[in-house]
């Protein structure tokens, strides 16, 4: 059996977490719900990591830079 990544096993744990509060409620809109909560840290701490160099932040993230910016501004990581 092979291990899983350290951050797949807390989005499975928070999901599961997640189920339970519901208490048997189906749920609505989960796949934004959890990109939503994924997709502004990701940006946020890459941003940092690249010196808020969005060139090189969208290469790693391996997204064109364009979209690095909507996305940033989508997440109010930047002003306009």
């Amino acid at each position: 059996m092979s291990r899983k990544h350290p951050l797949e096993q807390c989005v499975r744990d928070t999901l599961e977490q997640y189920f339970a509060d519901l208490r048997g409620t189906e749920p609505h809109s989960m796949h934004e719900m959890v990109m939503n909560a994924v997709e502004k840290p990701l940006l946020d701490v890459v941003m940092k990591h690249a010196d808020g160099n969005q060139s090189k932040a969208a290469e790693w993230l391996g997204i064109n830079r364009n979209t690095l910016r909507r996305k940033l501004l989508d997440h109010k990581l930047i002003d306009r």
